[in-house]
Order: structure tokens, then C-alpha cells, then sequence
């Protein structure tokens, strides 16, 4: 079934949700820094998404069918080449020039808020900060795709042209997903495809956008961890993440920080004309 916003109800219970996902990466930004673990950091979030914020997070056990090992942590934290899917540890110390994605779901009053963002710990190179902003550029170009009408292809096909524009390349193993009371629901999210292709967007539905760029080739390999996924080739990888709802005109984000309002206000503008 396609995740979708039925009533006030569950309008309501998807704003809060992604507001309070967006208000841990807002939190956790001045906590990256050289000599910081990424446990440290998932201890952090933990502590204040379960005590501060009074949710569930997601991430901590979800998965283990098939013989998977549950996820162990409440984050996400993936450094350089790590494309998503890291897992928080005690022995991964943060050093200046790292770059890094730390992905958050939260569940609130049973809605999931899904997001991600950048970070640089100290000083990145140059194409480490080329890499990060192409990446989330993408993911406003596949925004700015979404509106009633549009088609899950047109998504899709604005992101992969503006990375391959900049000569990146876009992972195709994993893809936006529908979400809502779900974690994982209908409608899949590809980060590449034909304009005009795959389903038809309707008022209301549900999902998330959340391209992964990688500065070398698209291709990757799964860790014997069974979540952490790498570029094969060891070149950076990066990712940004909002969850969204589409709308008559355009989409209404659950998920923005406030350090994106220019931003929004430039989408609505564009939307409502």
C-alpha cells in the first residue's frame, strides 16, 4: 500500500515527527568534531531523542528477518566512503578532513519523521565540499520535481541529471521509500530515471527523497556486517534526506531545519506560480 496522509490526524502526527527528526541534526551539529566518536555522537542523539523528545528511534534493532542482524544503534553514521547504513562505534574516531552523513528516524506518537544530513568534522577538501553541495542539490532538484501530476520518474530523472552533470554518479541499490506509520512503505524512490516514467504522484502521499552521490563510480559493496555499504572503489560518498508530502502544487517537507528557510521560501514562491 502506498503511504499516504489520510486525515488531520495523520498530517498532524507527520509534522511533529519530522520536526523533532530535524531538530536532532540541528542538535547533534556542534558535537562533530575532530576526536569525537561516532558512538559518542549515537549516545548523544539516543539520549536526546528518547529524554528530550519523548520518541522511539527507529534504526535501534529494526531489521534481523532473514538472518539479518538487527541494526545495533539509534543512528546512522557514515564516514567518507561509507555510502549509508554505518554503524556507530567506540573504535571510529572522527578526525579533521572527515566528512560525514548521520542519518535519523525518529518515531513520534507512531509517525516516522526520516532525514539526513552532511556534516564536515574540522576542515574538507575541496571536493568533499563540491561533493556534499552537488548532493544536496540533487536532492532540491528531485524536490522541486514533486508536485500532483508529476510521475515518480521525473524525480529520479532530475537528480541523476545533475549529478552526472558534475561528473558524480548516483547509487542505485537503494532509493527513497514511502513512510508514515511505516517505516519502509510503497511507493520505492529512484534517484535516476526517464522523465514522464514509473507512478503518478497524487495529493498526499507520503515518502522520502535521499539521493546518494558518490565523487567516483556508482558502484558499491555491502561490509560482513550485513548494513554498512561502501563505494568500491574507496572514493567519497554523500547523502542528504527529507521526508515530504506531495501536495497540489509542490510538497510540503516534514522535515526542513531552520538553516533551510531561504531555501523553502524560494520553493513555495516557485510553486505557488
Amino acid at each position: 500500500m502506498v503511504a499516504r496522509v489520510a486525515d488531520s490526524a495523520d498530517l498532524q502526527g507527520m509534522r511533529a515527527a519530522g520536526a523533532a527528526a530535524a531538530s536532532v541534526l540541528e542538535m547533534i551539529a556542534e558535537h562533530v568534531v575532530p576526536g569525537v566518536t561516532t558512538d559518542h555522537l549515537d549516545q548523544l542523539c539516543h539520549h536526546f531523542i528518547v529524554d528530550e523528545l519523548q520518541c522511539i528511534p527507529a534504526p535501534l534493532n529494526y531489521g534481523g528477518g532473514g538472518g539479518q542482524i538487527p541494526f545495533p544503534k539509534s543512528i546512522c553514521t557514515s564516514v567518507n566512503h561509507v555510502v549509508c547504513h554505518g554503524i556507530p562505534a567506540t573504535a571510529k574516531t572522527l578526525k579533521s578532513g572527515d566528512v560525514l552523513n548521520i542519518d535519523i528516524t525518529v518515531i513520534k506518537d507512531g509517525y516516522h519523521g526520516d532525514t539526513s544530513k552532511m556534516f564536515f568534522v574540522g576542515d574538507a577538501s575541496v571536493l568533499a565540499k563540491r561533493l556534499s553541495r552537488i548532493t544536496q542539490e540533487c536532492l532540491y532538484r528531485g524536490i522541486e520535481a514533486v508536485r500532483a501530476g508529476a510521475r515518480l520518474g521525473d524525480i529520479g530523472y532530475a537528480i541523476q541529471k545533475h549529478a552526472e552533470a558534475n561528473r558524480f554518479s548516483v547509487v542505485r541499490e537503494f532509493c527513497g521509500h514511502g513512510i508514515g506509520k511505516v517505516f519502509h512503505d510503497a511507493p520505492q524512490v529512484l534517484h535516476y530515471g526517464r522523465k514522464g516514467s514509473g507512478m503518478v504522484l497524487e495529493e498526499g502521499m507520503t515518502f522520502t527523497i535521499e539521493p546518494m552521490i558518490n565523487a567516483g563510480k556508482r558502484h558499491i559493496k555491502l561490509l560482513p556486517d550485513q548494513w554498512t555499504a561502501v563505494t568500491k572503489d574507496h572514493k567519497l560518498s554523500a547523502q542528504w534526506e527529507h521526508t515530504l508530502m506531495v501536495t497540489q502544487t509542490g510538497c510540503e517537507i516534514f522535515t526542513l531545519r531552520n538553516e533551510e528557510a531561504a531555501w523553502s521560501t524560494r520553493l513555495q514562491t516557485a510553486s505557488a506560480t
